[in-house]
Formats: structure tokens, C-alpha cells, sequence
């Protein structure tokens, strides 16, 4: 298992230098430099976009480090570069702000990677709103974190390969190289999470907002989220009182949180159950504008927090 550990590790450094490399001098706007104008609308997108275009694109982040996406509101001059770029890559109905200045200035540039995610409604979405009504349409809505499974992000991954190529044929060499380097790397993931978490004391995880219900299906575990699918929604006391319940019965030794939303509601529910808290990140961003971590070292981390919380051998 570590040697495995330390392979997809190598392998994240090297792309992460290759991401790294991209980020200087982005722009959606015409460059003059030949290259291909991208923009992402949040991180996951945006590595896969620096990872596989490479030096033959210029990729413009809508999300920045920092800002949690579910609650993007763009700027005129974030309008502006979607209406002038060659290819915008978003998931429709997780940022209604994209998706409306996509239809609305670069129809035509769009590219919705919802259909290669294959989404599909994983559970309920519990909201405590404004007026105090609880909503629960979780039943029928779909998941939209395709990312936190290895396995869909890779389908999306190769989905944007295909995408680039018929955009930009010229440097077609390169994006297929570049996927398949990646793709390699997700691979091995794939493989790091099936031995991981393969013999765990404890199957269920809580978590601070539903999102981690692909990879929880995926790799024989359950998943039990305070909030529903929007990270800074406020959960009922009736959800409140379930959690804890589901925390005692089960043994939990770990209410998990994230980094771009407040700990607050996981801190007062480990609190009062008595057990640790801990960061398992969702990866919708990254912290700040220097952060040192990738898709693929996250991933991994959350991949070690898991198996501590679980006591998995």
C-alpha cells in the first residue's frame, strides 16, 4: 500500500509542476500568443484544463482560491471573458451564474461536462432556509461532485480531451499525451482508494455537507452529510438530532469538515457527542492562491483522514 501511496504521489508532483507552470499570465481574452483561450468555471475543472492543455492553452479560473463556487457571482470583466473565449468549460446547474452568461455570450463555446460525469441523485438535501421550511429534494436531484470519484473524474477527463482536440487539432499530440499522463495518475488513485478502504473497522463517514456520495458508493462505504448538496445551508434541528444519533449508534469517532465554510455546525456536533473533528475537503477549490496542493495530493489526504477516522488496515 505505500508504495502505491508514493506513486500516485511522484506522479502528483509531476503534474502539479505541470499545472503550476500554466498559471502565469492566464487570460480568456485574445492573447495575441496563439494559444488556446479556456476558462474553467472552478478547480476541478481548471486542473484538468492546465493539466491537459498545457502550454498550448491560456486558462482563466472563474472561481478563485478561496471562494466556495456553489455561491459564484461573476463580474462584468468574468462576462467579458466568457464571451471571448475559444472554450468554456463548466457543470451546468452547480453555478447558475455560469451557466446563465454561457447560454447567454458563448453558447457556442460552452462545454458541459455533466453528460461524461454520468450525474446521478444519491440522497436527501437537507436545507434549512430563510423562512425556516426545511427542503428535501435531494430524492430527485442530482449529485453534482462528480470529482471526489476517481472514476467519473476520469470519464470527464477524457471528455475535455476530445473536446480540445476537435477545438484545436493542431496541438492534438500534446493533449492526448498530457491526458493520458493524467488519466495514468487517477488510475492509480482509483487503485490507492479499492486497498485503502478496503478493510475499515467503521463503513460510515459524517461529513459537513453532502458531497462525498460517489466515492462513498464507489468504494463500499456510507456517507451521512449534516447539510445537504450547498456546503453553507443551514441543516434543521430534526437533521441536527438524526446525526447525532447515527454518531452514537454507529460508533463515529469523526465529524468531518471543510476548509472554504465554517466549522461551526460540525465543532458543536462533536462537541456535544464527544468526538474529533477533522477536514475531509470536498476540493471545489483551493484555499488561497498559493497553495501548494492539487486535485491529486488532496484526494490523498482525504484518502488518509478516511482511513484514520474508519480504522482501516
Amino acid at each position: 500500500m505505500r508504495s502505491g501511496l508514493r506513486a500516485v504521489l511522484a506522479g502528483a508532483a509531476a503534474l502539479a509542476t505541470v499545472t503550476l507552470a500554466g498559471c502565469g499570465g492566464s487570460s480568456a481574452s485574445g492573447s495575441g500568443d496563439g494559444k488556446l483561450d479556456v476558462v474553467a468555471s472552478f478547480y476541478p475543472l481548471e486542473f484538468i484544463a492546465r493539466t491537459v492543455g498545457g502550454d498550448a492553452v491560456n486558462v482563466t479560473t472563474l472561481t478563485a482560491p478561496g471562494v466556495e463556487p456553489h455561491d459564484l457571482e461573476l463580474t462584468p470583466k468574468q462576462v467579458g471573458s466568457i464571451a471571448e473565449a475559444k472554450l468554456v468549460v463548466y457543470e451546468k446547474d452547480l453555478q447558475p451564474a455560469v451557466d446563465e452568461a454561457v447560454a447567454q455570450n458563448a453558447p457556442d463555446a460552452g462545454f458541459d461536462v455533466a453528460p461524461a460525469a454520468q450525474l446521478k441523485a444519491t440522497g436527501a438535501d437537507f436545507e434549512e432556509h430563510a423562512d425556516g421550511a426545511e427542503t428535501a429534494h435531494g430524492k430527485n436531484a442530482l449529485d453534482p461532485h462528480f470529482w471526489l470519484d476517481p472514476v467519473r473524474y476520469a470519464a470527464v477527463v477524457k471528455a475535455f480531451e476530445d473536446k480540445l482536440v476537435s477545438v484545436d487539432s493542431a496541438n492534438a499530440a500534446g493533449y492526448h499525451e498530457r491526458a493520458k499522463a493524467l488519466l495514468d495518475q487517477i488510475g492509480k488513485l482509483d487503485t490507492a482508494y479499492k486497498t485503502g478502504l478496503a478493510n475499515c473497522k467503521l463503513k460510515t463517514f459524517v461529513t459537513s455537507h453532502e458531497a462525498f456520495a460517489y466515492l462513498a458508493e464507489r468504494y463500499g462505504l456510507t456517507m451521512v452529510g449534516i447539510a445537504g448538496f450547498t456546503p453553507d445551508a443551514e441543516p434543521t434541528p430534526t437533521r441536527i438530532k438524526e446525526v447525532q444519533d447515527i454518531v452514537k449508534a454507529q460508533h463515529v469517532t469523526t465529524i468531518f469538515y471543510e476548509e472554504l465554510v465554517s466549522p461551526k455546525v460540525a465543532e458543536t456536533i462533536a462537541n456535544d457527542v464527544g468526538v474529533k473533528t477533522a477536514v475531509l475537503s470536498p476540493i471545489e477549490g483551493l484555499s488561497d492562491a498559493n497553495s501548494k496542493e492539487t486535485y491529486l495530493t488532496l484526494m490523498q489526504e482525504n484518502l488518509r483522514e478516511l482511513q484514520k477516522a474508519n480504522g482501516c488496515s
